[in-house]
């Protein structure tokens, strides 16, 4: 692998779109989810209570998978970014960063699971008559969490957690490689 230069402004970009992120994921599980029309009810759901819905129907393994992929991985996942952000000067514990690194870019292809689940969802009720789902604030705010956090995590340079930068071998992170590889 050759020398690569890093990136002056990588900190300062995953920093910004991190706290970007951050800013939209409260109102993103604040303000509701969806719509969902049915039989001529209507139910309007945040993200958390969805999960609760799931879970008082008996459906905990998804009211568990929809916690996961919607509330704690993300959250862990930006405050990642954000740390190794903050931290990635100081070159301590490069070894400990680059692990985090590799797990935020190992979660990172489950960031669009709630967006497709909704899609899946407002597409199988609008094949019949009898149901109606839409899409309400909490899903575009959510979409911004997921485009910010994506951004972060993509120009987050992980050459910056070496503790020797002259060599880029030492880093050992396939997920930066096969990035760089495409």
């Amino acid at each position: 692998m050759s020398k690569q230069k890093i990136n002056p402004h990588s900190t300062t970009l995953c920093l910004a779109f991190s706290l970007t992120a951050l800013i939209f994921y409260v109102p993103a599980n604040m303000f509701p989810f969806m719509s969902i029309e049915l039989y001529g009810r209507q139910t309007t759901s945040t993200i958390w209570g969805g999960i609760v819905q799931l879970a008082d129907s008996g459906s905990w393994p998804i009211a568990i998978v929809i916690f996961l992929a919607s509330i704690l991985i993300p959250l862990l996942k930006l405050l990642i970014l954000f740390y190794l952000a903050l931290t990635a000067h100081t070159h301590e514990n490069p070894k400990f960063k680059t692990r985090l690194y590799q797990i935020v870019e190992s979660i990172g292809r489950w960031s669009m699971l709630d967006i497709f689940l909704l899609a899946i969802l407002v597409a199988i009720l609008k094949l019949g008559h009898w149901a109606h789902a839409e899409p309400r604030l909490g899903s575009l705010l959510f979409l911004m969490v997921v485009i910010f956090t994506m951004l972060a995590s993509a120009y987050f340079d992980p050459k910056l957690l070496q503790s020797d930068l002259s060599e880029t071998e030492s880093l050992g992170n396939e997920a930066y490689e096969k990035r760089n590889d495409q």
